[in-house]
């Protein structure tokens, strides 16, 4: 990452209460396509997310610690704030002066863009104003929420014409905080109703329609030049495990998250 960063655009993106387990059985199935042709082997990571609900896990990938590999460490990370004794960060870790990797690629010369899902990205009051506060130019709106079908059809089009804005030597990091697999997302699945409510099979398809558009996201980032690409969950959430519903809990369906990163090269989709 020390040589990636200022050289090629770079893109993360959350699916926001992504279990590791639906995407791993759809992956395995042949039902994320477009995802699957981006993911190492086509297989995705297991990893330990950094915190059990949106606004602490996003924190703490703010500050450069991603979802962490599922195994003994240690792990050297990808970005990394300078601070002494730091036990993974290491000789290819991008290293920042800054409290926080929007503000430390920023400083590299990045133009920070951020278009939010979830509420707390909605900069609808000091809490929702706190993630997005920290990127130079930030997006929501209603058509963006958890309440809408069509959420990720609207955050996509709104970073093609981000992206078509900037001027061409203008590099760019934009994070994406994809609010479908949240509740609510019984919508996502034909047949399914508000009465009935929201459950693994409905996460499933919400999944299902991401993948469907997650292409013309993947070939805006990539449209000028080569795009170094994070795909993640910030935490799971459970649907009667072990008789836990939701997240913000210590289950496994909470902690256990999918992870990949990769390469977009130019015109990728």
């Amino acid at each position: 990452m020390s040589q990636v960063v200022g050289r090629d655009d770079l893109l993360l993106v959350t699916l926001d209460t992504l279990r590791f387990d639906v995407a791993v059985e759809l992956a395995e199935a042949g039902r994320l396509p477009n995802l699957a042709a981006h993911l190492p082997g086509g297989r995705w990571e297991e990893r330990h997310a950094p915190g059990s609900f949106t606004y602490a896990s996003h924190q703490a990938m703010f500050a450069g610690f991603l979802p962490t590999p599922a195994a003994p460490g240690p792990h050297p990370r990808l970005f990394a704030a300078r601070f002494e004794g730091s036990e993974s960060t290491a000789d290819r870790t991008y290293v920042f002066d800054a409290p926080d990797l929007v503000s430390g690629l920023a400083d590299a010369g990045y133009r920070t863009v951020c278009i939010g899902g979830v509420g707390f990205f909605n900069k609808r009051g000091a809490l929702g104003s706190v993630l997005p506060g920290m990127f130079q130019e930030s997006h929501w709106e209603p058509e963006f929420g958890v309440a809408s079908p069509t959420s990720f059809e609207a955050q996509v089009a709104r970073a093609e014409r981000v992206v078509a804005q900037l001027p061409a030597g203008q590099r760019l990091f934009l994070f994406v905080n994809v609010p479908s697999l949240h509740q609510p997302n019984w919508f996502h699945l034909p047949g399914a109703t508000r009465e009935a409510g929201d459950s693994r099979a409905t996460h499933t398809a919400a999944l299902e329609y991401v993948d469907r558009h997650i292409g013309r996201l993947f070939a805006a980032a990539s449209s000028r030049r080569r795009c170094f690409t994070i795909v993640c969950s910030d935490h799971g959430t459970a649907y009667g495990d072990d008789g836990w519903t939701g997240h913000r809990l210590g289950h496994e369906s909470v902690w256990t998250v999918p992870y990949a990163h990769f390469f977009l090269e130019p015109g990728a989709h």
